[in-house]
């Protein structure tokens, strides 16, 4: 597997709409795009720093993953995305190999028109990592 560069932060909120003041107002950051991705319960907005995005994350139903995130953990840094050069499909493959957890056996489409997948934390040094490729 080929990793070319960290694609995203996401990090879990309660509220895209009060959260964005601080990374506009105090942090000078930009939103450019806001989008609801409805199979994953999640809106998400995206902010640039650099090269790397943020994506903040917002449930839209009450038993999505990141509501179920926030009610254990509180708001904050959900997960590392990797864009991977060789496609997400042999990363997996790859990692499993190695003995990784897979969350996802296959990819799926997430925020931007993305393949994604993601890796189960309890193998990757507790970090949830997702896997990505445009």
């Amino acid at each position: 597997m080929k990793i070319s560069h960290i694609e995203h932060l996401g990090i879990a909120v309660k509220s895209i709409e009060e959260a964005l003041p601080y990374y506009e107002k105090v942090l000078g950051l930009k939103c450019y795009s806001i989008e609801t991705v409805a199979d994953q319960k999640v809106r998400t907005a995206f902010l640039k720093v650099g090269d790397v995005k943020l994506e903040l994350l917002e449930a839209t139903e009450a038993d999505s993953s990141i509501a179920k995130y926030i009610e254990k953990r509180g708001e904050g840094i959900h997960h590392l995305a990797f864009a991977v050069e060789d496609g997400v499909t042999n990363a997996l493959a790859e990692v499993e190999q190695a003995g990784v957890r897979l969350i996802d056996k296959v990819p799926r489409k997430g925020a931007e028109n993305l393949h994604i997948a993601f890796l189960h934390p309890k193998t990757t040094q507790g970090v949830l990592t997702e896997l990505c490729e445009h």
